[in-house]
């Protein structure tokens, strides 16, 4: 049984970077330093000659996923922008303000979405009732939750990722992602029973340009995606899958 490796990226060299080491499924978006923007035209339309399936998250700014109607229409127009360069998907997530989902906006996000694959992010992750959650996501008709169990880190909420997987069943997928790495994605994925999981697959650049970074044009610590990681971590859940049966 195959395992599908979404790997998140940021740049044109982590596109490419992830499309060589084999990844199944790209999501597409700018500052994974604070958890992933909506990517840029430029990304968007070189995202579109990708060989893999790529979904473009729709987040208009850091900070919570709490949105008023400026950031509903910005998001709006940056999901038929993914139409219109021929994406395969988006990501999408909103928060009311006791952080549980929103969803009326979901709805309308999900209305706008029609023709496209949809995930549902980790605004997921911080929702006061997890089940209800699920219950909702499933109603939405998305088709998967990224999620760490409701953890900072995916290895942390093992528990949580186990029986959210077994509560959603076929009705929909569970992804676990955040912390996802070469190191802990064997033992998430066999304590869970997950098909598919997503990940950075990056590793620390080393060396800087000081100069950079005391204009602040480059972060004093920055991450890059790594083809190799990307081939390791395919390889190991091809092992994984084959191990099902």
């Amino acid at each position: 049984m195959s395992i599908l490796l979404e790997v998140c990226v940021d740049s044109p060299e982590g596109l490419a970077a992830a499309i060589a080491g084999g990844a199944n499924r790209i999501e597409l978006c700018a500052a994974l330093d604070v958890g992933g923007l909506t990517p840029p035209p430029g990304m968007i339309a070189l995202a579109s000659r990708a060989p893999v399936p790529v979904y473009a998250i729709i987040r208009p700014r850091a900070g919570s996923f709490v949105f008023d109607a400026g950031n509903e229409a910005a998001m709006m127009a940056d999901i038929d922008a993914v139409r219109a360069a021929g994406l395969a998907g988006v990501v999408i997530g909103a928060s009311r303000p006791d952080m549980a989902l929103d969803m009326p906006l979901l709805k309308r996000l999900m209305a706008q979405s029609q023709g496209l694959g949809v995930t549902l992010h980790r605004a997921f992750d911080l929702v006061p009732d997890p089940f209800e959650a699920l219950e909702q996501a499933i109603e939405l008709g998305v088709q998967r939750v990224l999620t760490s169990g409701l953890k900072v880190n995916g290895p942390d909420g093992i528990g949580m990722l186990k029986v959210l997987a077994e509560r959603a069943g076929d009705r929909m997928s569970i992804m676990p992602g955040g912390g996802i790495n070469l190191s802990t994605v064997e033992s998430v994925v066999r304590e869970t029973g997950v098909h598919e999981v997503h990940s950075s697959c990056r590793r620390r650049v080393e060396g800087r340009d000081e100069r950079a970074v005391a204009f602040g044009f480059q972060a004093p610590v920055s991450h890059q995606t790594s083809g190799e990681i990307v081939r390791q971590m395919r390889g190991l859940l091809d092992e994984l899958g084959a191990a099902r049966g």
